[in-house]
């Protein structure tokens, strides 16, 4: 069992199997030595979850529970693109956060910690990347949050 595995079962954490697209899109691409993961929504085991608009629906801190739930839906992914073997993972390359919020809300970085944070925990150094976090008036299926990625891989 690699160093990334061992994280993920610290942290009490089972990949799901990746979802498959809902559209006309590929789930990743890998393009040289680099993985580009579309996003990925707030899929949990019994379905979609955090549906809906945060500062209305969802609390900052929930918002960033959502995060976190996309950031693992992006390693299922991510480690179908490597073959079932983290370890070629090299970095986090760059985060991409949208926040489905009231228009009042202005804390998207707060949301987006929660997906920063999953990944420095479970990749160490290699998960610290670039990012932004940004509001939106809606995304699909209402759900809270969608978190896209890049990676460098071996």
């Amino acid at each position: 069992m690699g160093t990334i595995d061992e994280n993920l079962k610290q942290l009490g954490i089972t990949l799901p199997e990746p979802a498959a697209p809902v559209a006309n899109y590929v789930a990743y691409v890998v393009t040289g030595n680099l993985v580009f993961i579309s996003g990925q929504v707030t899929l949990g085991p019994n379905g979609f979850e955090y549906q809906g608009k945060v500062g209305a629906d969802f609390t900052k801190e929930e918002a960033a529970d959502a995060a976190k739930l996309c950031a693992i839906n992006i390693l299922a992914q991510l480690k179908a693109a490597c073959g079932g073997d983290l370890e070629r993972v090299r970095r986090c390359v760059k985060l991409g956060g949208f926040v489905n919020a009231v228009p009042e809300f202005t804390d998207h970085p707060a949301v987006i910690n929660g997906a920063s944070n999953l990944m420095v925990d479970v990749l160490g150094d290699r998960g610290r990347h670039a990012r932004f976090a940004v509001g939106a008036g809606s995304l699909p299926l209402d759900v809270a949050v969608e978190v896209d990625a890049v990676f460098e891989i071996e």
